[in-house]
């Protein structure tokens, strides 16, 4: 026995000593270091999971488990006494393998550079220059996006040129050809003119859209009373701008006035958190998360809430979620308790609330990809077949298997495999059935996935993950329940621990649904899961047909071509490359024959006589 065994039986013989008691579980690493706290309904229960199988944790649980020296406990009362005292605890020592959330919310300023030619900003803190600036703030993504839209609305430059160093030297950006920026760099507008725009910017970053509308409009109003209609065309422009700008931001206005939406998306390794933070029924904020090692879903919101907003001294009065939240009445509690009123969470399932939290997933899977190199598309996919299936993790390694035969002729099978949402092509593989006689897809299927796992085992014997050495997150069969009872029990006896489906089409040849042992779970309402799944079962069904005509086409050949005595393999092979048919070959003249590559004199005749004799 290693040494590491022997300190986890240790440590678990220890924990189960452990009172039935709510309390907070302390995890030290040699050097005494917190690396862990969490807390517990029954504490001997709680602790002693993570000292039995390495089977039952991923990978960030059972780094952390390996680490772990001793521990030491404090009994509460209650578990929610144990919540908030693990949530001070956290905050307090900030243990490596807790979910760390950094409080970035420091202060952010607006910057208005000097100069005959000012420029707007969004900074995080102050330079020792002559610029002036307006603050401090404590959301840098709404200062960013108000002065985003301020330069654009106003038609304001936002590059790195120099005014008016740098006029007339160069061509204008793209930004002056779509109509956002008025390209002071050509020398065509004047100083007064970029002065009264940048003004107005500044008076509508103050003063908010509704402010700028009414004195953009009076001011219109008055240059048309005096004839500047040039002017007033100008004032028209932006006010318009200002409204397209305001029916965009109406998308994700929300029906509650003050409330947080928090939606997550689960890598292959990582969650991605995503937070949007409404006051007044505006979105006034969002926040971005990522975080190593994959939990339950319900799990892990429960454990981002508490950590988030043990960093935050503003708690709205509903806080909306995109799923169910593990101890959901007890976090509540503790946010009520914190926020000294009543603090609601809501997990919708229709509506626009529903549609935020929709939203807001959408912007969590998109953030996740950033990070891991994935498109936003494939991460969103890959992350609601997580949630459709109940996948502990992103499903990043698939394999998907399709039978193919003509009335039992010509068993073949084809197996693709699609690795972060995408074909994995160099890992696709073909069978040729051996065992199955006649046309017994479910005895087929069998075959292969028992040849599949062999040779898995093989590899792993021989301490080689590549190819059929790795272990997929999530089976595919092309085929309904009855392959899936077929195939799982083959699974079970060769010990592999693999989610395992099959992929039912309807009467029009498409995906409608997932097979389970127990029944089906219908994919349509969920379109980017039935996107992917459509996708793999189009593609393991094209590749195993073509499997399957190549060797009929070789039939073919066998039956007729091989079946000439002189005529092997190799000289077949030529005779269609040079023929490009069988009948090709035998409406052939002698003398084409002689002629063709890879033949002689007594061939030729052989194949001609094959063709033209009495028993042709």
């Amino acid at each position: 026995m290693d040494e590491r065994e022997e300190k986890r039986r240790e440590l678990r013989a220890k924990a189960m000593q452990l009172p039935l008691t709510p309390g907070v579980y302390i995890m030290h690493d040699k050097s005494g270091e917190i690396i862990y706290i969490g807390k517990a309904k029954a504490l001997k229960n709680r602790v002693s999971q993570y000292f039995g199988s390495e089977r039952n944790h991923d990978a960030k649980v059972r780094k952390m488990v390996s680490n772990v020296d001793y521990f030491e406990y404090i009994l509460t009362d209650s578990e929610f006494e144990a919540l908030v005292l693990e949530s001070s605890l956290i905050k307090q020592n900030q243990p490596k393998y807790n979910i760390l959330l950094k409080d970035d919310k420091g202060y952010c300023y607006i910057k208005i550079s000097g100069g005959d030619w000012p420029r707007l900003s969004a900074v995080l803190q102050k330079d020792d220059d002559e610029a002036k600036y307006i603050g401090p703030y404590l959301s840098f993504w709404s200062i960013r996006e108000t002065v985003d839209a301020a330069r654009k609305i106003f038609r304001l430059p936002d590059c790195n040129r120099k005014f008016p160093r740098d006029i007339g030297k160069d061509r204008p950006c793209l930004n002056f050809y779509i109509d956002q920026c008025c390209a002071p760099c050509r020398g065509k507008v004047s100083n007064e003119d970029y002065n009264e725009a940048f003004l107005q910017a500044l008076d509508f970053v103050k003063g908010g859209s509704s402010t700028s509308v009414r004195e953009l409009t009076r001011r219109m109003e008055q240059a048309a009373e005096e004839l500047d209609f040039e002017l007033a065309a100008r004032l028209r422009d932006r006010i318009n701008a200002i409204n397209k700008l305001r029916d965009r931001q109406k998308v994700v206005e929300s029906s509650v006035p003050e409330q947080d939406v928090f939606a997550l998306a689960q890598g292959e390794s990582q969650t991605a958190f995503e937070v949007f933070r409404f006051t007044g029924g505006k979105l006034t904020d969002r926040e971005s998360f990522l975080t190593e090692g994959t939990e339950p879903d319900p799990e892990a919101r429960s454990g981002f809430l508490r950590q988030y907003y043990a960093m935050r001294d503003r708690i709205p009065p509903v806080v909306t979620l995109d799923g169910e939240c593990d101890e959901q009445e007890l976090v509540a509690r503790w946010l009520t308790d914190r926020r000294g009123k009543t603090v609601k969470i809501n997990v919708p399932q229709k509506g626009s609330q529903k549609h935020l939290c929709d939203m807001c997933h959408n912007n969590a899977a998109e953030y996740l990809a950033q990070r891991s190199g994935l498109q936003g598309r494939d991460a969103s996919a890959l992350d609601e077949l997580r949630r459709l299936l109940g996948l502990e993790k992103s499903p990043a390694y698939i394999e998907c298997y399709d039978i193919s035969n003509l009335q039992g002729d010509e068993n073949v099978a084809g197996m693709v495999v699609f690795e972060n949402g995408r074909p994995l092509k160099a890992a696709y593989r073909r069978f040729k059935i051996k065992t199955v006689e006649g046309q017994d897809d479910y005895g087929s299927m069998r075959e292969v996935i028992g040849r599949r796992f062999g040779e898995y085992k093989t590899k792993q014997a021989e301490g080689d993950n590549t190819g059929f050495g790795r272990l997929p997150d999530l089976i595919l069969l092309d085929g309904g329940r009855g392959h899936v009872n077929a195939v799982q029990p083959v699974l079970e006896e060769m010990g592999i621990e693999v989610p395992l489906y099959g992929l039912v089409k309807d009467d029009k040849h498409r995906t409608r649904a997932i097979a389970q042992s127990g029944g089906e779970i219908s994919i349509t309402s969920t379109r980017k899961a039935f996107t992917l799944l459509s996708t793999i079962q189009d593609e393991v069904h094209r590749f195993a047909i073509g499997y399957h005509r190549q060797q009929r086409k070789k039939s073919a050949i066998s039956s007729t071509l091989l079946s000439i005595e002189g005529v092997g393999p190799q000289r077949a092979k030529s005779l269609l490359k040079h023929f490009k048919t069988v009948t090709a070959v035998g409406e052939a003249e002698l003398s084409e024959l002689e002629r063709a590559p890879g033949m002689n004199k007594p061939s030729a005749k052989r194949v001609y006589d094959y063709f033209h004799g009495e028993n042709s």
